[in-house]
């Protein structure tokens, strides 16, 4: 029997549904696709009884697997024949679930196929044979973009990661939302494109290749970005965007590689989007924005349009050509130390008044923010200064933006690199817009790398009922290593320090060297939170001792084995860089000498900064040497690092 078109479903259910336009509905990354992260229909939500013991953990809904795509909500979906909220929500074991918003009860559940073992990601090559794969995700990885929803035609669209035949490929899901059948065959994930010496074509490779970014849907396509694992197999891992026809998922033509050479130093090329799961975004107009992380470190194989590495990318939307660019004046620093640029997303801010009306902003690890003319990004100037608005630092920044408007009528965007979730007012009188900081709130306790996400709820513009949520990183010395949400209210200020309003225990997270990106979701009086294995609900009405409890939370948390294979692993600071060594401080003040030959010659050894710190895995020699088989970076405390052996 074959599929119904899309777009005939679509306007069947148009015709029977009409209610489906409701604005409370969030269907994507951070609730719009400027990726604002802001629902201004939440009306029961406000400071006022947003506190311990009104507010607090309603309920517990046990999943397959890890999450790190953000949940999302549609409301009024018939499932058995009985209307229901449905919070959406899909797993790294490749599982959607359908889930009551209310009651928890999981509607319906769709596993989409095996997921691929981490053990299958790319390996360290010769001479580092017992080298452990990328250990910045879970122990399986399935779905890990943020998926995207049409409400018209009630599809959810969905890329899984699978085993097919022993190997990795991605597949292209459109899902009804009542059933999680396909609307359409899934489309398996394939571009090939001609490098820039018009000869050499280069083929999407699912083996070495990561799917983070959450999707968009935009101009009736669905579209998706790629990045690598750890820069590991950087000869194969490039920069994708990908897109296909929403009705038909019918790949477009114009598939963009962002990094088109044909040759670099080491054959090393990246330039890819993961921008620590921040979704694609899209201006009204159809636009496609970005932001890339690093290429080869000797940062010399910058050449727009071929290579845009560090760079916030403004692409057409059938993906043909770059528009416009802003790459940071820091760019060959930025490359020589990896300092993505790329491990924040950018964010669209809606209409402003003033000569600029079309702006944006995005951080990354230097931690400097900026604000962007989107109709004049700035493209690179070396030596600088940069060609934008404004910049100010916020901390360093596996984070993304957030924004709404206040009763004043002013915009305000929401920070959140290092520890703080910070509000800047937008202004616009003084000719080129700026950023002026009106609060911070406190340093908020959260581990791993710095920075994490927040959204933003309110009743509209109306005073005294904004509410930024976050959710921080967990500690890793805490045990289990626990997720905590803060609700934090930006108008009620003491000392330009917003108040915290509320905060619990939000779920747990046993993989603690692969960053938590959790975006909150807050809809119709209730707020999710999905980790490892579990959604949160948190709402009205709870009991402030089962808010404060672990119960249901920590039942299932299953040690993390360290990583298999011989020799030494040593974490440490650096303090001296030689030629072909490195000398670390480790925790116990023991100055040791790494010899990184091997590491370089096998492409895996990270770029070594004075202050910074390594993790190094070989063995030593007679001299107390030690011999590197690789070098990652670690994180930047020592109370972060794992056991030396």
């Amino acid at each position: 029997m074959k599929s119904v078109p899309i777009w005939i479903v679509a306007v069947a259910l148009w015709l029977a549904q009409p209610a489906f336009a409701d604005p409370s509905a969030v269907t994507t990354y951070h609730y719009d696709n400027l990726r604002t992260g802001w629902n201004a229909n939440e009306t029961v939500l406000t400071p006022a009884n947003v506190r311990r013991g009104s507010f607090g953990r309603l309920g517990v809904v046990t999943l397959d697997e890890q999450v790190d795509a953000q949940p999302l909500y549609v409301p009024g979906v018939t499932i058995g024949g009985t209307a229901h909220n449905v919070v959406y929500v899909a797993t790294e074991g490749n599982t959607v679930y359908a889930i009551d918003a209310e009651s928890g009860a999981v509607l319906n559940s769709r596993k989409l196929g095996q997921p691929v073992s981490k053990a299958a990601t790319p390996l360290a090559p010769s001479p580092a044979p017992a080298m452990t794969t990328c250990r910045n995700s879970g122990d399986r990885i399935g779905i890990a973009g943020t998926p995207v929803i049409d409400t018209a035609s009630q599809t959810l669209y969905a890329v899984a990661y699978m085993l097919e035949r022993k190997k990795p490929v991605y597949r292209l899901y459109a899902l009804a939302l009542d059933t999680l059948a396909d609307r359409v065959s899934p489309a398996l994930v394939a571009a090939t494109q001609t490098l820039n010496d018009n000869t050499t074509s280069f083929s999407f490779d699912a083996s070495s290749t990561r799917q983070r970014a959450g999707l968009a849907l935009a101009n009736g396509n669905v579209y998706a970005a790629f990045t690598s694992f750890c820069d590991y197999s950087a000869d194969k891992a490039r920069g994708w965007v990908l897109g296909w026809q929403a009705n038909t998922l019918t790949p477009l033509t114009g598939g963009r590689l962002l990094n088109s050479r044909a040759t670099a130093p080491k054959n090393y090329f990246l330039t890819t989007v993961w921008m620590s799961g921040s979704g694609i975004a899209a201006d009204d107009s159809g636009n496609l924005f970005f932001v890339t992380g690093n290429s080869a470190s000797d940062g010399t194989t910058y050449s727009p349009p071929d290579n845009l590495p560090q760079s916030v990318v403004k692409l057409s939307g059938e993906l043909t050509t770059v528009r416009d660019y802003f790459t940071p004046f820091t760019m060959p620093t930025l490359e020589k130390q990896d300092q993505d640029f790329g491990s924040g997303g950018v964010m669209l801010l809606p209409a402003q008044s003033g000569a600029m009306p079309n702006l944006a902003t995005a951080a990354g690890k230097a931690g400097t923010l900026y604000l962007m003319n989107r109709d004049s990004m700035g493209h690179y100037v070396s030596g600088g200064p940069d060609a934008v608005p404004f910049s100010t630092q916020i901390g360093r920044c596996w984070c993304g933006q957030s924004y709404y408007q206040g009763a004043d009528g002013v915009g305000r965007v929401i920070s959140s690199g290092g520890s703080v979730a910070a509000v800047w007012k937008i202004a616009t009188d003084g000719g080129q817009p700026s950023l002026v900081k009106e609060s911070g709130s406190s340093a908020l306790p959260t581990g791993q790398d710095s920075g994490f996400f927040t959204t933003v709820s309110s009743n509209g513009t109306q005073a005294n009922s904004q509410i930024v949520w976050a959710v921080t990183r967990p500690v890793r010395n805490s045990k289990p290593p626990l997720m905590y949400l803060y609700a934090i209210d930006p108008s009620s200020l003491s000392g330009g320090q917003s108040a915290t309003l509320f905060s619990a225990m939000a779920g747990t997270w046993p993989h603690t060297f692969a960053n938590t990106n959790t975006v909150p979701l807050v809809a119709n009086g209730r707020v999710y939170v999905a980790s490892y294995k579990k959604l949160v609900m948190f709402g009205l009405g709870a009991s402030p001792a089962k808010t404060a409890s672990l119960a249901g939370l920590a039942d299932d948390v299953e040690p993390v084995e360290a990583d298999a294979g011989t020799g030494h692993v040593l974490y440490g600071t650096v303090v001296g860089i030689g030629t072909v060594s490195v000398k670390l401080r480790t925790r116990a003040k023991k100055l040791v000498t790494v010899d990184t030959r091997a590491a370089e010659a096998a492409h895996l050894a990270a770029r070594p900064v004075v202050g910074g710190a390594l993790m190094v895995r070989g063995d030593y020699d007679a001299r107390g040497v030690l011999k590197a088989e690789s070098t990652m970076r670690a994180k930047p405390s020592p109370d972060l690092w794992e056991a030396d052996r």
